[in-house]
């Protein structure tokens, strides 16, 4: 006689199942689509006075709204439609300008009582509904004028080191013209620049009382400070998108100056805008000195207090791109501050410069861009320009105690600031500043349009597979169907948990995972059905059935699971999200398809003497 499973086996099932359907339930509750406003600059509050003009904004398109939510300085707002999702965010941008983000969301509905459990649904990929693609171009013409400045500063240095007398350096487009005070100072000069700097043509002129020499960089030059700047941009920019937590993201080079980002399954995107956009960067410089030349000095407003300011030195010490690590923290008075380390080429500088000038004070400067829009009339349409402003204001103006390396901190933030900031700088400096080309938040009517297909050929291929092995196993078959259907919700929890991203590869994975789970139990059927032609008892053919076909359904499972292990490691994006599912699908198929529907099986004929089974083919 066939044995039933012991009571902790069976007790193991049940709660295996239990604790899958839990799991999988938060993905009834599909999202509201929403619009979230956040604050441009960190720290700033939400007043009611914006809330209230989001609201007329809505109301004067006819944008029907319900539960709004604040959250700190973030608002948002649930629509009754996807559709009403690009107008509300295009006229509520429009009314606050550029001090506001307004991006597209999706509010969870997903009960309370679930997600106290740790539960929620799958996320979606940019394929399906949430998501935004970013079109950024690096500026370059701005990053070769800074290459300049900086070898201005160098040729300073490095003449007065040689003794070689010059009166001026001046920038001219992407030259530098120096005058020399004689022509034999220059071709010593000459000399020393081509063993020193080979990336420079000369050409010498004679204005008035100087000889000049004009340096123009070369084109391979030029050529390789893009490649870097792409390349770090990319780094950066990934290393954010890291920080941020987003799954599977997509950054790439496309073309020779412009990279794609693709955010799949971003919650916050607004946030994601704001870090991603942020060309946020640090400039370390000592204050003016009293009678220094205004030529050779600048004067910037503080951060904090618009109505402060300070006049510092052109000179740079050091940038944001020297910081190798930033942490937020607070000071032994509990102000917020960011705990700086420099690389070694940044704290030497940075050594030398505050060496002499202790008891000086030195200015954090905050660099940052920021995109401003403008609307112009184009063929009769009000059309949004943007353009790209530079800000720069002073966070910090502390006096120099003692001689600063490679670690110090800086204080004067508010805790959102510093936050950020310390996110910002570990994550890397943009090489050279960038802003949006294009900005492209993946529709919800395609999502929509998406998902449905991809519902409808999972219940529709599940359906043909419930009906034939119904009709084709009897019983058995149902059994079949009640472990296939145990397997679906057993992987959608899964992948839940781990906070997988459900692409339509993904999607194709799971129809997959269908057809696999449903050849598990046809190899164990067609083998009891053999069993029971060599004239073997209903039980003894049950028990010989499983036991047999198991070996044949370990190895073919096992060699699709390396395969799909092999895509996970090799393969980007989608890929990846076909063999996620593949591999959970596997491992469901192979405890349902064997283990559940042994005990449903062993629960129906365990325990008893029979003479025949419902599995088809037999009487």
């Amino acid at each position: 006689m066939l044995n039933k499973y012991p009571l902790w086996k069976n007790l193991l099932i049940v709660l295996a199942l239990i604790f899958a359907c839990l799991y999988a339930a938060p993905n009834l509750y599909p999202p509201d689509a929403a619009i979230q406003v956040t604050p441009a600059r960190s720290g700033a509050e939400m007043s009611e006075a914006v809330l209230t003009k989001v609201r007329s904004a809505l109301q004067e398109r006819n944008i029907e709204f319900f539960g709004e939510e604040v959250t700190g300085s973030t608002a948002l707002f649930r629509l009754t439609s996807n559709e009403n999702q690009l107008p509300a965010k295009d006229a509520v941008q429009r009314l606050l300008g550029d001090e506001f983000i307004v991006a597209l969301n999706l509010a969870p509905t997903t009960p309370d009582w679930l997600l106290n459990m740790g539960a929620g649904p799958m996320t979606l990929g940019l394929d399906l509904s949430g998501g935004v693609h970013f079109l950024m171009e690096v500026d370059m013409d701005d990053y070769v004028k800074s290459k300049i400045a900086n070898y201005r500063e160098e040729f300073r240095n490095r003449l007065r080191e040689e003794q070689l007398k010059y009166r001026r350096i001046q920038i001219e487009d992407h030259k530098l013209r120096i005058s020399f005070v004689d022509a034999e100072v220059r071709a010593q000069a000459n000399s020393f620049i081509s063993r020193t700097y080979p990336e420079f043509l000369q050409e010498n002129e004679d204005k008035g009382e100087y000889a000049d020499v004009v340096l123009a960089i070369t084109e391979a030059k030029i050529k390789e400070f893009e490649d870097y700047a792409i390349k770090q941009n990319l780094t950066t920019l990934r290393n954010r998108v890291n920080e941020l937590g987003v799954a599977e993201p997509l950054v790439q080079r496309q073309g020779r100056n412009r990279i794609v980002v693709e955010l799949p399954g971003v919650q916050d995107t607004a946030e994601a805008k704001k870090i991603l956009g942020k060309a946020a960067n640090l400039e370390f410089r000592l204050e003016a000195e009293p009678g220094a030349s205004r030529f050779q000095t600048e004067e910037y407003a503080f951060r904090n207090e618009q109505f402060r300011t300070a006049r510092l030195e052109k000179a740079i010490i050091a940038t944001g791109d020297s910081v190798t690590n930033a942490q937020p923290s607070f000071d032994e008075n509990g102000f917020p501050q960011v705990n700086i380390d420099l690389d070694a080429k940044g704290g030497a500088m940075m050594t030398q410069v505050t060496r002499k000038a202790v008891k000086r004070r030195m200015a954090v400067l905050f660099v940052e861009r920021k995109p401003k829009t403008t609307y112009e009339l184009v063929d009769g349409v009000e059309t949004p320009k943007t353009i790209q402003i530079v800000e720069k204001s002073i966070i910090s103006l502390a006096t120099i105690q003692s001689t600063l390396g490679n670690s110090f901190r800086i204080t004067g933030l508010e805790s959102a600031e510093a936050s950020e900031l310390a996110l910002l700088l570990r994550a890397g400096a943009l090489a050279a500043p960038m802003y949006f080309v294009e900005e492209r938040t993946v529709g919800p009517s395609l999502g929509k349009e998406n998902i449905e297909m991809g519902i409808n050929s999972v219940v529709l291929g599940l359906a043909l597979v419930l009906v034939l092995m119904a009709v084709y196993y009897r019983l058995f078959g149902l059994v079949a169907n009640v472990a296939l259907l145990a397997n679906i919700v057993i992987l959608i929890a899964l992948m839940s948990m781990i906070g997988a991203t459900l692409t339509l590869p993904g999607i194709a994975g799971i129809v997959l995972t269908v057809g696999m789970a449903v050849d598990a139990n046809v190899l164990i059927f067609a083998r009891i059905r053999e069993e029971l032609g060599n004239g073997r008892s209903p039980q003894q053919a049950i028990h010989e059935g499983y036991n047999r076909a198991f070996i044949t359904i370990f190895d073919a499972n096992l060699t699709t699971l390396i395969v799909a292990v092999i895509l996970f490691a090799v393969g980007t994006g989608p890929v990846k999200g076909f063999a996620v599912t593949l591999s959970f699908g596997i491992i469901t198929s192979m405890f349902t398809a064997i283990v559940l529907t042994r005990a449903i099986i062993n629960w129906i004929y365990g325990g008893r003497r029979i003479e025949t089974l419902s599995i088809g083919g037999q009487s």
